[in-house]
């Protein structure tokens, strides 16, 4: 598929640090948010480059009906080769974001390879399967040589903590110390950050065409999401929310139409 030529500003907004203390912004500098007259509803009319957040047909999240999902042979197991990689956490202002600037490892979908860019968090979740609504939601943002963008996605509930989250805990401390003052959303260097907890076999995932959560919400992104639901703590959710300012932490856009799209799933044969 051809690369849409919003991914590249797009990733470039993901990856660094907003220009304002207080509203996220795209490149021009139009202001968006989850609330009130900047939130999801308006999106679109903020400004000319966030258009498809209004009018495109194929856009994210969305319900997953888990009984109309349709079984594709063709789909491979998704091939995650994730290892250490050294990061960078950033605030972003609209969420908190993991940054690998060498890249993080890749992941393989339709025989294309495409490397981690970054991760970044949602709370609460912003798929929904069934209806059903999860406490945090993590994205894997992943570009491919030429420039397309594949996205695989993990749901979590409130349990034990999360072992490579366990990983992050003083950073995201040292992030959210930063408050609000003119240093906000400067990195913190994360160092060595291993990538093996998030490897775990997927036997089943759902496949799907969609776009970008946050504005530009440009079309063509693939998305995995993940039928096994992990866990986190409480204190962990709090801590991805802690650095953000109030009308962010609630930071998920509603489920989006589905306009005649298909959901495909993948399970994995064997016992």
């Amino acid at each position: 598929m051809a690369a849409p030529t919003g991914n590249a500003a797009f990733l470039l907004l993901l990856l660094s640090a907003c220009c304002a203390a207080t509203l996220a912004c795209d490149p021009s500098g139009a202001k968006f948010g989850y609330v009130g007259s900047v939130g999801p509803d308006h999106w679109g009319a903020l400004s000319p480059n966030f258009t498809a957040c209004a009018v495109g047909t194929n856009q994210s999240p969305i319900d997953i009906a888990t009984a109309a999902a349709v079984c594709d042979p063709a789909l491979q197991p998704l091939r995650r080769d994730y290892t250490v990689a050294n990061a960078t956490l950033v605030d972003n202002v609209f969420n908190i974001a993991l940054r690998f600037d060498a890249g993080g490892g890749n992941v393989i979908v339709g025989g294309k390879q495409y490397r981690l860019k970054q991760m970044h968090w949602h709370s609460p979740s912003e798929h929904t399967v069934d209806g059903q609504r999860f406490p945090v939601e993590l994205h894997m943002v992943h570009a491919s040589d030429d420039g397309n963008v594949t996205v695989v996605a993990t749901l979590y509930r409130f349990g034990r903590p999360d072992p490579f989250l366990s990983q992050l805990q003083d950073k995201l401390a040292a992030l959210s110390a930063e408050g609000c003052d003119a240093e906000k959303g400067a990195p913190v260097p994360a160092g060595v950050v291993s990538l093996w907890p998030l490897r775990l076999r997927s036997h089943t995932y759902y496949r799907y065409v969609g776009s970008f959560t946050t504005p530009p919400c440009t079309e063509n992104v693939v998305w995995s999401i993940l039928a096994q639901v992990r866990e986190m703590s409480v204190d962990q959710a709090a801590a991805l929310t802690a650095p953000l300012e109030q009308d962010y932490r609630r930071n998920n856009r509603p489920t989006q139409p589905m306009n005649g799209r298909v959901v495909q799933v993948y399970r994995a044969a064997g016992p």
